[in-house]
């Protein structure tokens, strides 16, 4: 596990974020309550918005383009995600950012077969979080995780996470609890320092 970015520590002594609520931009529910339970004091909304999707297998990209969509729709300050998984079978870069797609087609059980196939299973989770602040600067946070591809377990999480086991644990994600998954978990971390950058700088 590895967090990318180096930022000041938050505050000590109960500081509270007291800056203009935070929009992020998802449908997802389950990455919003994710995101509302490690940024604490920090107000944040979600708001589903159609943002272009630039087909890349580089996620800043892809991040950056949304941002700049959401400014031009006038949503700041904002924040936008992309979790991506890569499998070793196919060279560290696939499904990456299209994912979505892999598992609209192939399912989390066809991910799972399609790793058997190649007799390697070895994966990394891959989180990037874009912020917009209200000067219309950006700003980008990442952080991963590694580990193997298994049968599907468990129902407690969502996308390809019943089939994803973290180096070190015997449980996947789709197994664990939710204050257990953010101990561990990429978007948890990246999350993490987004929350230190914004408590540093308020």
């Amino acid at each position: 596990m590895r967090v990318f970015r180096s930022l000041k520590a938050a505050r000590k002594g109960g500081f509270c974020y007291s800056e203009p609520m935070i929009t992020f931009i998802t449908g997802n529910a389950g990455k919003y309550n994710e995101a509302v339970a490690v940024l604490g004091s920090i107000e944040l909304s979600q708001q589903k918005l159609h943002l272009p999707e630039v087909q890349g297998l580089d996620p800043r990209e892809v991040l950056r383009a949304k941002l700049l969509a959401a400014k031009a729709e006038g949503v700041a300050p904002c924040i936008v995600e992309d979790s991506s998984l890569t499998l070793s079978c196919l060279n560290d870069q696939l499904p990456g950012p299209f994912i979505k797609w892999f598992e609209d087609a192939l399912g989390i059980q066809g991910l799972y077969e399609l790793t058997k196939k190649y007799e390697d299973d070895r994966a990394i989770v891959h989180t990037h979080i874009g912020y917009l602040d209200e000067a219309g600067e950006m700003h980008l946070f990442d952080a991963k995780i590694s580990g193997r591809i298994v049968l599907p377990r468990g129902d407690k999480d969502f996308g390809y996470g019943p089939i994803f086991l973290p180096d070190g644990s015997d449980k996947t994600f789709g197994e664990m609890e939710r204050a257990e998954k953010q101990e561990i978990s990429s978007r948890a971390m990246a999350f993490r320092a987004l929350r230190d950058f914004l408590l540093a700088g308020s």
